[in-house]
Parts: structure tokens; sequence; C-alpha cells
């Protein structure tokens, strides 16, 4: 059981959700299933669905994106980002990215995890989250 009421969700996340080769695809499905019965929130950002996308195109088959579009994106509340949020994201990509392989989606989420969805937990299998000081659900 998952004991929070709103999560935001990773591209590492979705992914694991459909690749079913993915290492971490049952515990994706799990997490997935407590969301839906608990009626839980679920936030992320246009740029983490343009990385899915991309991803999912890339490594699985474009049919996986538009599979995401049709069952994720529905569920998902996507929070916009600003130019503010963008100015902040790149001041964290700037300090972060000489100490620890960062993308700039990366900094984006943490930035809009951390302040405008004040502190929320992340559905994410990514070491960055961890690294970058985010709760995480994995």
């Amino acid at each position: 059981m998952i004991p929070v009421d709103r999560l935001f969700c990773d591209t590492s996340f979705f992914y694991a959700c459909l690749a079913r080769g993915d290492r971490y695809y049952r515990r994706a499905g799990e997490l997935l299933e407590q969301c839906r019965t608990q009626r839980m929130l679920m936030f992320s950002t246009w740029e983490v669905v343009s990385e899915t996308l991309t991803l999912f195109t890339y490594r699985l088959h474009p049919q996986a994106a538009i599979e995401f579009l049709d069952t994720m994106k529905p569920v998902l509340s996507l929070v916009p980002v600003t130019g503010a949020l963008l100015a902040e994201a790149e001041q964290v990509f700037r300090r972060q990215v000489r100490s620890r392989r960062l993308s700039f989606c990366d900094a984006i989420s943490f930035v809009v995890a951390t302040t405008v969805l004040d502190n929320i937990p992340c559905l994410s299998f990514d070491k960055d989250f961890r690294a970058l000081g985010l709760t995480v659900i994995g």
C-alpha cells in the first residue's frame, strides 16, 4: 500500500509499466494497480510525456507510444512548466550536471516536485531522483 494520495510520475516509471522486458515491469504494474485502486492523483509534465513517447518509439514500438497516450495520459494531471520554473531548473542542472549524469527533464521534474507540488513523492526507478534528494517510491 502506498502511504500517500498523490504522486509525481517519471519516465522510468512509465517505461517500466509497458516494457515487459524492463527489470522493473512487475513492480511498476503493482504500483500502477495501487494507484488505480487507491484513486491517487498522478502528476507529471509535458516534458516527461515527451521523453516517454520518444523512449517508447525508439526502444519499443510507435504503438507503445500511442498506447501510453491512450491509457496513461488521460489519468495524469500535467503541471504546466512556466518560464520561471525553467529558469530554476536550469540552475539545478548547472549545479548538478558536473557531479552526476542528469537530464534537463529530470531537473525540471525536481523543481516541479519540490516547489509546485510541495515535495511530492515520485514514482520512479531513476537513481538520479534519489540522488537529488527526492522521496522515491519504486
